[in-house]
């Protein structure tokens, strides 16, 4: 089997956002480990090269591929901050009509920037992606 590319590293969150070119991003991102951090409860840290995660959760599919994974994280890209919170929770197409300006993918949201989107209810959305993985994963 492959060797896993995401996965926890040493490197530094605060060296990586250093390299972050736009400052209103950065200033984003230290919005978002803030917010992250106090639903968690855990620090950020580095997942592979450029996703902050915050917790982690062990995986195992029915194929037999497993592995270990931050339970919610984000990553500020080029053209967006790509947000991997999108569980399949109860409420979540109503929650994601009230969020604001943003895309979503299969598991992640994507945002141009925070002041487009209601905190709150990205809050929500995160709390239940954790409750959804943590009840999914529990003992696995």
């Amino acid at each position: 089997m492959a060797d896993l590319k995401t996965k926890v590293t040493e490197q530094s969150v605060e060296t990586f956002l250093d390299k972050v070119p736009d400052e209103k991003v950065r200033n984003d991102c230290h919005v978002l480990i803030k917010l992250m951090k106090k639903v968690t409860g855990s620090p950020p840290k580095m997942w592979g090269p450029a996703i902050i995660g915050f917790g982690k959760y062990h995986y195992k599919y029915d194929s037999g591929h497993e592995g270990d994974m931050c339970i919610i994280g984000f990553s500020p890209r080029k053209q967006n901050i790509s947000l991997y919170i999108l569980a399949p929770i109860p409420g979540k197409d109503d929650l994601l009509k009230k969020l604001g300006k943003h895309k979503a993918g299969k598991g992640c949201l994507y945002v141009k920037k925070l002041e487009d989107i209601d905190l709150g209810i990205l809050e929500s959305l995160i709390r239940g992606t954790i409750d959804f993985l943590k009840k999914k994963y529990a003992g696995k």
